[in-house]
């Protein structure tokens, strides 16, 4: 699987979904057969991984949003994207 870039546009594919389980108060990443349990943070990167906004322009809401230097989110984002990529439970 490729890398992501600054150019990637990250989005959920067809079947993956992020939802809020009520009950247990907590985030899923839901696909086929699998489930992922969703941190604070993979729930802010994920829920603008719409295929609309760039990698970069993803990272610089995030460091805008958190007060926080950027390349650290850089680093952090593009792990998270790329290790859910590998899993195909994000497609660049």
């Amino acid at each position: 699987m490729s890398a992501p870039t600054a150019t990637s546009r990250p989005r959920l594919p067809r079947g993956v979904r992020l939802k809020h389980d009520k009950v247990r108060d907590e985030w899923l990443l839901l696909a086929p057969e699998r489930v992922v349990k969703a941190n604070p943070v993979a729930v802010a990167v994920l829920e603008r991984c719409t295929g609309e906004k760039t990698l970069g322009e993803i990272v610089d809401d995030l460091a805008a949003a958190y007060s926080a230097e950027r390349s650290l989110i850089e680093r952090d984002v593009t792990k998270l994207i790329a290790d859910l990529a590998d899993k195909r439970m994000v497609d660049l």
